[in-house]
């Protein structure tokens, strides 16, 4: 008797399409498929784990914003990224004897959810789809350093700048009614340490984009970004080379970054 391949075929096709449910349900909303944990608060500026201590487990945003750090032999640390409501971050605590140098700082008041990397692995072992909707987000987290890396290696810091820019008004910005998207004040140093330059860079880069009217600041400071005019800025190949002004005013501390 043959095998009956096409039924096979269609079970295979329920099974992935239940587990690709279960992906999306879980990226937007983490919470229904986890056991509940006790919520922690942070003020604006508290350490949630520093570079000599290790993360305690897999933490979850449930209100406000993170700050993640990585620590440099230079003294300047780099910032791996802002995480916020329903995003993950500490999966370095599954890095058994790490040496992995990590720093979580609440950006502002915040709440997060934590849970031992004991309690992740029983839970995935009772679920394996949380498995794999966890390999996922790091997937897409490992894809998103790729190419960043790249930018890093082979784009002037300007450019890297507005990749940033672009990104976190995705990520984290509020859309206007004019179609510009706000996003909450970021300090000149913080940008710095995601973009891999110096402060003094950042503030010329910001002060000529704002003078072309690429970006502006609200009452409030929050960054309103133009981000298709940003976009097609990208395209100029001008844009390859670092700007006059940079060039005559901030030469040394790109060079540094």
């Amino acid at each position: 008797m043959e095998p009956d391949y096409a039924n096979q075929t269609e079970t295979g096709n329920e099974n992935q399409s239940d587990v690709s449910s279960f992906i999306s349900s879980f990226l937007d909303y983490p919470l229904a498929h986890l056991p509940p944990s006790r919520i922690i608060e942070y003020e604006a500026g508290q350490l949630i784990y520093d570079f000599d201590q290790a993360a305690a487990g897999l933490y979850l945003v449930t209100d406000g914003r993170v700050t993640v750090r990585h620590g440099a032999d230079n003294g300047r640390p780099v910032l791996v990224d802002i995480y916020q409501a329903n995003e993950f971050f500490g999966e370095s605590a599954f890095l058994r004897f790490s040496q992995d140098q990590e720093q979580a700082v609440a950006l502002e008041n915040t709440k997060v959810m934590i849970w031992s990397t004991a309690q992740i692995e029983r839970i995935i072992t009772l679920n394996p789809q949380l498995g794999v909707a966890l390999l996922q987000i790091l997937a897409l987290r490992l894809s998103g350093f790729k190419s960043r890396l790249h930018s890093l290696a082979s784009e002037p810091a300007p450019r890297r700048l507005v990749h940033t820019l672009i990104r976190f008004s995705e990520r984290l910005g509020q859309k206007n009614e004019d179609g510009s998207i706000q996003i909450f004040p970021f300090t000149h140093s913080l940008l710095a340490q995601y973009v891999g330059t110096s402060r003094e860079a950042i503030t010329v880069f910001m002060n000529q984009f704002r003078r072309n009217g690429y970006l502006n600041y609200s009452r409030r400071g929050n960054i309103v970004i133009h981000r298709h005019a940003l976009t097609e800025w990208l395209r100029k190949p001008s844009a390859m080379q670092p700007p006059a002004e940079q060039t005559s005013r901030a030469q040394p501390a790109a060079m540094a970054g």
